[in-house]
């Protein structure tokens, strides 16, 4: 069994044609900016609103942990005595209180994804893995479904910050249609900074997959603070020309805030106010880089 935090279905940006994307749970990145902070732990984690909650009490009663506790007319948990086991969802009122994180097993999730078969065949699509970091999953799980998938001509994309052992990426290769890799910056001490970890087992294992013939779209989140740079790019660029990666596509991803929103609700801070877009006529200048450089397939989005 593994942890699934949501099914997304009729996606468009995460590979070719409509996709049904699975969210994953876990991940050993901390980027400060991520945009699925329910997807970085790997237990079952509760998510509640407490900003419109109006203190009824129900949740506490029913808590097994004695985690919720009522602060100037409102619940609030305790997240060090929470166990995210969603006894309190049920019992509040407004729909205040959710789990992220719910068991499939292979044949349950198959089964769900098989419902949109129709919009795969016509447009060219199929299903992604991503998370969180699909390739940190329980890889006998995740082998059987690929492979079950595979059998039934669902094509499968893997969509992975690369922060996981090889072997994984290795049992899934014979199974993978595409792999949409991120690379967030050459620099190995920045990367450190935003993403909480360095970047040598990520590049490692990008070189690793190219050299097996894995089908690869680089994905780039183009930050000001990070990589936002002429000459951040130009590295990049020199890093794949060099180790000679197979690049089908590369989509370059401007930053946005979307999922701030879901730390307060996790009981985090969102670590990323102070980053930034680059403009747009920046992210057009990247594409030219990149252009001019021989990569044809680049794009501004997923």
């Amino acid at each position: 069994m593994s942890l699934i935090t949501s099914i997304q279905k009729y996606s468009i940006h995460d590979g070719d044609g409509i996709r049904t994307t699975v969210f994953f749970k876990g991940c050993l990145l901390k980027c400060l900016w991520c945009h699925n902070p329910e997807t970085q732990c790997f237990k079952p984690q509760l998510l509640c609103d407490s900003e419109r909650c109006a203190g009824c009490g129900s949740c506490a009663v029913v808590c097994p942990q004695n985690a919720v506790r009522e602060e100037a007319g409102k619940m609030v948990t305790d997240r060090k005595l929470c166990t995210g086991c969603g006894t309190c969802v049920d019992s509040c009122n407004l729909n205040l209180r959710e789990v992220a994180g719910k068991e499939y097993t292979v044949s349950e999730l198959v089964k769900e994804l098989r419902k949109d078969e129709m919009f795969y065949e016509e447009s060219g699509g199929g299903v992604t893995l991503s998370g969180g970091e699909v390739m940190m999953a329980d890889m006998d799980y995740v082998e059987e479904l690929v492979k079950r998938l595979d059998r039934m001509g669902i094509s499968v994309a893997i969509d992975t910050c690369g922060q996981a052992p090889y072997e994984n990426f290795e049992r899934l290769l014979p199974y993978t249609d595409t792999f949409l890799y991120d690379i967030k910056t050459m620099d190995n001490e920045i990367h450190k900074k935003y993403m909480g970890m360095g970047n040598e087992q990520i590049l490692e294992n990008l070189e690793r997959i190219s050299s097996k013939g894995a089908r690869i779209y680089i994905r780039i989140p183009v930050i000001r603070e990070v990589n936002g740079t002429k000459e951040d790019m130009e590295e990049i660029i020199r890093y794949l020309r060099e180790k000679q990666i197979r690049v089908a596509n590369i989509n370059l991803l401007p930053y946005h805030n979307t999922g701030s929103g879901k730390y307060e609700k996790l009981g985090l801070t969102y670590g990323g106010t102070k980053l930034h877009a680059p403009s747009g006529e920046e992210m057009e200048q990247f594409v030219t880089l990149f252009k001019q450089s021989g990569f044809q397939n680049v794009k501004i989005g997923g």
